[in-house]
């Protein structure tokens, strides 16, 4: 008898089953890397579509106040002929204006706050509560450690979200990812333009040396941070938190992103790992917790296994960290210090 079926969720967990993405890493030597990275980045590009057009960013610092022992600045600029972006800027109070001093670049991930509990606003129950859960203050913990810090809000969040509930009863993320699909504009692409801008206004910063930036997120944050990570070379160094693990089980098995965070026939193409694996042979580090809470660990494990041949065929596997520490889906606040400031 044939095997029926009127499930679409297990029409797709089969069509998954046994699926390769037709350019995922699958060799051992550099020269097989090298090859494999020039075919694999012009195929992200593609699928990723088009950028916008840069515009001056007309950046405005809109206030700069001391806050224990940090200088914290609300700053605007414009990304794009249409769309402007909100930041918090954080610094210690005594770094010098001297375009010396090693840079970040934040992202949130998918909460209800945006950029807020990264750059450390704790004003609120709910935003003390969400810090403390995901040790969610990155920016504000890598500003204590002597780094100027960029967090931006990310499109369709924060400042940026159109409200508290503009569709009731849908993630806006969806929404917004059909709108753009349909005229062949990508969410993801977008904030990863917004993405490249913040490097763009980083390297303008008196302070900062343009040489010396990198970026780290949780979450959404991580998928942020692989991506442009990938493709934007003036980022040095990167902190991928909670994120690199297959398509075929977070993408797949649990439908568990939004819109914000894919472009079509990605997994045609290329898994998770791949993308990161970009990155190489640039340092990077990922951090994984034994408790997560938003994916599975093992799943994750699987995603570094990845990155870690990618990284071996490169001849840049010391390059590669990994911190695998006893939390949940959070910044595990131990190795990343030390890795920024080896490679800052």
């Amino acid at each position: 008898m044939a095997r029926r079926n009127f499930s679409m969720i297990e029409y797709f967990n089969r069509r998954a089953e046994r699926r390769t993405p037709r350019l995922s890493f699958d060799g051992d030597a550099k020269a097989d890397w090298e090859a494999w990275r020039a075919g694999a980045l012009q195929k992200l590009f593609e699928l990723l579509g088009d950028f916008p057009e840069p515009v001056d960013l007309a950046a405005e610092v809109l206030y700069s106040v001391e806050d224990n022992g940090l200088i914290r600045e609300r700053v605007i600029f414009d990304s794009e002929e249409y769309m402007s972006v909100p930041c918090v800027v954080l610094k210690p109070a005594d770094m010098p204006n001297d375009g010396t001093a090693p840079a970040i670049l934040c992202s949130h991930g998918h909460g209800p706050f945006g950029k807020e509990p990264v750059a450390g606003n704790a004003s609120s129950v709910g935003l003390r509560a969400n810090i403390a859960r995901h040790n969610y203050n990155y920016a504000e913990q890598m500003a204590r450690k002597g780094f100027l810090t960029i967090s931006p809000d990310l499109r369709c969040f924060g400042e940026r979200a159109d409200g508290a509930d503009p569709y009731p009863g849908r993630d806006r993320c969806n929404v917004h990812f059909v709108r753009g699909a349909i005229m062949g504009i990508y969410t993801l692409t977008l904030n990863m333009w917004d993405m490249m801008r913040c490097i763009d206004y980083l390297q303008a910063r008196p302070e900062v040396d343009p040489s010396r930036i990198g970026m780290m997120g949780l979450s959404q944050g991580g998928t942020m941070t692989t991506f442009t990570s990938a493709v934007e070379p003036r980022i040095k160094a990167a902190d991928i938190i909670g994120y690199v693990n297959p398509w075929a089980d977070f993408g797949i098995g649990d439908a568990n992103f939004c819109g914000s965070q894919i472009v079509p026939e990605v997994y045609r193409y290329l898994d998770t790992h791949d993308i990161a694996g970009m990155i190489a042979p640039r340092p990077l580090l990922i951090e994984m917790g034994v408790h997560e809470t938003t994916f599975r660990f093992e799943d994750l494990l699987k995603g570094y296994e990845g990155v870690k041949r990618i990284y071996a065929a490169a001849g840049a596997s010391e390059h590669l960290w990994a911190d695998i520490h006893p939390g949940e889906h959070a910044f595990a606040a131990d190795k990343a210090f030390r890795f920024f400031e080896k490679y800052l």
